[in-house]
């Protein structure tokens, strides 16, 4: 399970460390695509299977799904670990993360998720104080958070 949150920069050359912490569970090849809310999402091998196995069972003649596989697929790429522990990040996913220097890299379970520092921190600053009402919404009284 990813968790955490890991501050880093992408070099000139487009690469960024991949904490060694997340190293293992993704192994040497993983994928990168567009996420949602302008971030990169990461996924190892065996996850990205899971997903695409359920992007696959969309019907096609749903406008909704044709479009969220095109966003999402088409912005995939898979990644290799250096012997440094980075991977290089091709210029269309940094341009859409605006991953231009700083970044953050967080783990949200089966995924990771790399921001720039400022889209982190605006999301973060704008929801911290919603977090007891989405918790609400989310949970029923039988789940302690």
């Amino acid at each position: 399970m990813f968790i955490g949150e890991y501050h880093h920069t992408i070099d000139e050359k487009g690469r960024v460390f991949i904490p060694v912490k997340f190293r293992e569970e993704l192994k040497n090849h993983f994928i990168v695509t567009r996420g949602i809310e302008n971030c990169l999402f990461v996924y190892s091998l065996e996850n990205w299977a899971k997903i695409t196995d359920k992007l696959n069972s969309l019907p096609f003649t749903k406008k909704d799904a044709r479009n969220f596989n095109r966003f999402f697929l088409s912005g995939a790429t898979e990644v290799e670990l250096d012997k440094q522990g980075r991977i290089n990040l091709p210029a269309p996913l940094i341009q859409y993360a605006n991953c231009l220097k700083n970044c953050v890299i967080i783990g949200t379970g089966d995924r990771l998720e790399i921001w720039s520092e400022e889209s982190w921190n605006s999301y973060f600053d704008s929801t911290k104080d919603n977090m007891s009402d989405i918790a609400e919404n989310l949970f029923n009284e039988s789940v302690n958070v």
